[in-house]
């Protein structure tokens, strides 16, 4: 028997609107069979105000019935409703989407309030240490799975990069299956010596199961390249991944590449790490 397939979504209460839960809600309503829905309700206290005087703080039983419950229970899906009280926002998250064998986690991502995309350090720790893909959920993104792309680095170099790789193809490709979705594949790259020649772009074609007209290699910079084909074709969701590397303090590094990709969308993405399984 297959196992059932669980989306985590994140829901703060500081929040006024749940664009995290309202994506879920439409998402899993199109896809079949329909995956449960764990509802995580939870404050990042490095993103929210958390003294006393933040009104936004205080939730009762019919906020939990109008923002949650009902919505939820109208759109016919199966859900648990989860609260947590852990000041360690991020660590709660990955081990409970964990013990809830998660296949992805949603996570709300506010809208921009600078030219810059920036958003907390928790948020960082959970996109490289989950274990699934987290996807960051964006106000105002199309909230269709028809169009899905994947940012691959056929330069790799290393065998840690050779298996991200990997896992973003075939996280992409489960994806667009489940969606029945046009699945896309997107490289960058600034060196021209470093360009894949036709034998080698329909060898990836033949493995992937991606038509080489779907697979976009262009010369620049990663954020401007992923953002221009993703114009281009219309993507309704970005797949990339990130790396699990250490400063010389032993912290995550954010990855300025991830953050500029990402800055640079006004899409949701699905950022897998090498923590990441396909289910």
């Amino acid at each position: 028997m297959q196992a059932e397939k669980v989306i985590f979504v994140v829901v703060d209460p500081n929040d006024e609107e749940h664009v995290a839960l309202k994506r879920a809600l439409i998402t899993a309503k199109i896809r079949t069979p329909q995956p449960k829905l764990v509802v995580f309700v939870a404050v990042d206290g490095e993103a929210v105000d958390t003294r006393a005087v933040n009104d936004h703080l205080f939730r009762d039983e019919f906020w939990f019935r109008d923002q949650i419950r009902q919505p939820v229970e109208e759109a016919g899906l199966e859900y648990e409703l989860m609260v947590c009280w852990s000041s360690d926002w991020q660590a709660a998250i990955i081990q409970e989407s964990k013990r809830s064998n998660a296949e992805m986690v949603y996570l709300p991502v506010h809208a921009k309030v600078s030219r810059r995309f920036t958003f907390a350090e928790s948020k960082w720790h959970v996109l490289k240490g989950a274990k699934c893909p987290a996807v960051l959920i964006r106000p105002g993104a199309k909230d269709r799975r028809k169009v899905v792309l994947a940012t691959v680095n056929y330069q790799a170099q290393t065998t840690q990069q050779r298996q991200l790789n990997r896992q973003i193809t075939e996280r992409a490709n489960y994806i667009a299956k489940c969606y029945d979705a046009e699945l896309h594949l997107v490289n960058a790259y600034l060196d021209s010596m470093l360009y894949p020649d036709r034998g080698a772009l329909a060898k990836l074609a033949d493995k992937t199961g991606v038509p080489t007209h779907r697979i976009h290699v262009k010369r620049g910079y990663t954020n401007e390249v992923v953002a221009q084909v993703a114009k281009e074709i219309d993507a309704d969701l970005v797949v990339m991944g990130t790396l699990n590397q250490y400063g010389e303090t032993g912290s995550l590094l954010r990855g300025n590449t991830a953050e500029r990709v990402i800055g640079s969308l006004e899409v949701d993405v699905m950022v897998c790490n090498e923590f990441t399984t396909t289910k």
